[in-house]
């Protein structure tokens, strides 16, 4: 649906986007991070066609961003970070304009404003001037009008900006039925949003592709070995965590050993291997060999904010000399 191949933008001597390739499966929902200025919306904006690349290739539902860009247009919808509203405008007014800026025309326009207000839960201001709207509302009207004409595409900048934590979670929802009828990149800072909304994630980092494919195999990636939580208990109801921890110190590959939590009889240990090492069974071997109780041993998963640091926040850690392909 989406093929980026070699893409690059350049103003004078700054390169703000440079050689990025990557590909998105229709009906996918992909995120996009980044530091600030690291070229996310100028991404976006070729994408889109508000800005021609310097050189390289973007086709977007088959079409090319430089050679047909109105076949490209009319088959995106695109929400920047700041929704592009009139405030002297209504609400329904607005988006009975957009829809006809479109190419809806007829009971057609008035369906669909009647569907994207539903969809978006603006309904209740339909009537109302959008300069006389909260935030929220207004990011919610700038959702409706970017799938006002039911594109192939979404491209979203930021879409729960400004949103209280009940209309994060209404977006969250829409997003996620929008997809497999509509193929989504969705920007956000707020990384829990895309563990819990898409399917793979791209980072760049000035202006250079880090990676792109799943949280989860990015989190496998970063930490670059096996790191698992294990919770072992006593049998006569008392335990000693150096002792546990000693212990399992001594099993092969096994590089750190950190005690997390310990009350009573039982304490919870993570324990990282050697890279290319995996020693689940020797850790529950040593635990039950020692006469305690192996309550339960886990995967320590790694959150997407220490994923996201460590592939853009230091150049000498996470980043492979060739980005990552997507893991099919």
């Amino acid at each position: 649906m989406i093929k980026v191949t070699q893409l690059t933008k350049r103003y004078a001597r700054t390169t703000a986007v440079d050689q990025i390739s990557f590909e998105v499966e229709k009906g996918q929902i992909v995120g996009f991070l980044g530091p600030n200025g690291a070229g996310k919306t100028t991404t976006m904006r070729m994408l889109t066609c508000f800005l021609p690349p310097t050189s390289g290739t973007a086709t977007v539902a088959g079409f090319d961003v430089l050679d047909q860009p109105l076949h490209v247009k009319r088959r995106i919808g695109y929400l920047p970070e700041t929704p592009p509203i009139y405030p002297e405008m209504a609400t329904s007014e607005y988006l009975e304009f957009v829809g006809k800026l479109k190419g809806l025309s007829g009971a057609d326009v008035a369906k669909r404003v009647d569907y994207v207000c539903g969809r978006c839960a603006i309904a209740d201001v339909k009537s109302k001037l959008l300069g006389k709207l909260s935030k929220g509302y207004r990011q919610r009207v700038g959702l409706a009008q970017a799938i006002i004409h039911n594109p192939d595409v979404l491209i979203l900048d930021e879409p729960t900006a400004g949103l209280d934590p009940k209309q994060i979670i209404e977006t969250r929802d829409l997003i996620k039925d929008l997809a497999g009828e509509h193929t989504i990149i969705l920007s956000t800072h707020i990384l829990p949003e895309v563990e819990q909304t898409c399917q793979q994630v791209i980072i760049i980092d000035k202006g250079k592709l880090v990676a792109t494919d799943s949280v989860r195999n990015l989190r496998a990636r970063a930490r670059g070995a096996e790191s698992v939580l294990v919770e072992v208990a006593g049998r006569d109801g008392r335990i000693e965590p150096a002792l546990v921890q000693h212990k399992l110190e001594q099993v092969a590959g096994v590089n750190r050993v950190l005690c997390k939590e310990h009350v009573d009889s039982r304490a919870v240990f993570e324990v990282e291997s050697h890279k290319g090492s995996f020693v689940r069974g020797d850790v529950a071997r040593a635990i039950v060999q020692s006469g305690w109780d192996l309550n339960e041993l886990r995967p320590a998963a790694m959150s997407l904010e220490e994923v996201f640091l460590q592939l853009t926040g230091n150049e000498n850690v996470g980043q492979p000399e060739t980005p990552v392909e997507v893991q099919a």
